[in-house]
């Protein structure tokens, strides 16, 4: 990435390698169909969407984007990891030649948007 540091969830993804950005366009987009309301923005260097505190994010790694949400069960990592991807306790690791586990995160957004709302 530029020495510069975005100020915007665009400019992050104009500013990452090629072979990342679909992923995190993608990432986007789900987030904000599931989520009207989330507010994006940049927090801790990372592009982070805020819905009554902090929605979901995502972070660039060398092979992959790493999604984290705070809604990440047990139960939703052992699905994640059966289908192939690498999870850790709050995040999901996408290799940028997997497709994006759509059904799964958009249940795991709404969800974190409920607790929000409480």
């Amino acid at each position: 990435m530029a020495d510069l540091k975005p100020k915007t969830v665009d400019e992050f993804i104009d500013n990452s390698p090629e072979e990342a950005q679909e992923v995190m366009i993608k990432l986007k987009k789900l987030i904000v169909d599931t989520e009207p309301n989330a507010e994006s923005g940049i927090s801790w260097n990372v592009p982070v969407y805020k819905y009554h505190g902090i929605l979901a994010g995502f972070s660039l790694a060398k092979k992959h984007v790493s999604f984290g949400i705070d809604s990440l069960t047990k139960e939703m990592r052992k699905t994640l990891e059966d289908k192939g991807y690498r999870t850790g306790k709050k995040t999901i690791q996408i290799k940028f030649d997997q497709d994006i586990p759509t059904e799964e995160l958009m249940s795991l957004v709404k969800e974190q948007a409920k607790l929000n709302e409480i």
